[in-house]
């Protein structure tokens, strides 16, 4: 497939497609099919996601197939991506539609979250999606994920989902403080100008000070 025509590897890739199912799983087959995703055409990516879609925490679970739902995450469009994650976090129930982690137990936290974060295969799947996912669907994957690190901490695997939790709790407490500290100089400022003398505002403006008759300075 990285050598040869289109028009030969065009049967190859028709006969794969039949048999995505099986080699998914397969020991060497896999990685066939992470080849596919990562260097083929858009269409053959499509049809390969799409044979995924209905058994992602199935496939994450198991030891080769979940290496290609992490190629999957990686290499689809994010519509298709956006689909893969929403699988595992529904359904669900008594959680707003918002994903308010106020409203999260650990009885209506989709268990096909919750077993794919204890997973010593699929929690690399659950970290990857956490990458990748765009702003709002990784902050709702974030609201159901922390009701549960007291649990996760029980498990060597579920540790991996906290730090990784933690790193996006750090990022936004820093870009927080970042702000509330442009904030605070900018009101400082405001409070410094308006202390000046009329000549020092001009001064403070402009960057320069021309006496002259015309000067904004009258003495």
């Amino acid at each position: 497939m990285e050598h040869c025509l289109p028009e030969q590897t065009r049967p190859i890739l028709d006969e794969l497609h039949k048999g995505v199912e099986h080699l998914v799983k397969d020991q060497y087959g896999n990685y066939v099919i992470q080849h596919v995703l990562e260097h083929g055409s858009n269409e053959d990516k499509s049809r390969i996601i799409q044979s995924l879609r209905g058994r992602v925490c199935a496939l994450s679970s198991h030891k080769f197939a979940s290496n290609v739902m992490e190629k999957a995450i990686a290499n689809a469009v994010p519509s298709e991506r956006a689909v893969l994650i929403e699988e595992i976090l529904h359904p669900i129930s008594n959680v707003n539609i918002n994903g308010d982690a106020s409203s999260v137990t650990t009885n209506n936290i989709s268990s096909s979250l919750v077993d794919m974060m204890k997973d010593q295969y699929a929690n690399y799947v659950v970290q990857r999606m956490l990458e990748l996912a765009d702003t709002e669907q990784r902050r709702v994957l974030i609201n159901r994920i922390r009701p549960m690190q007291n649990v996760l901490r029980k498990f060597n695997y579920g540790k991996h989902i906290i730090a990784k939790l933690e790193k996006y709790n750090n990022v936004a407490g820093n870009n927080n403080s970042t702000g509330k500290s442009s904030a605070a100089n900018n009101n400082n400022n405001n409070n410094n100008n308006t202390m000046m003398s009329p000549c020092l505002k001009h001064l403070n403006i402009l960057g320069n000070l021309i006496i002259s008759p015309m000067s904004y300075c009258l003495s």
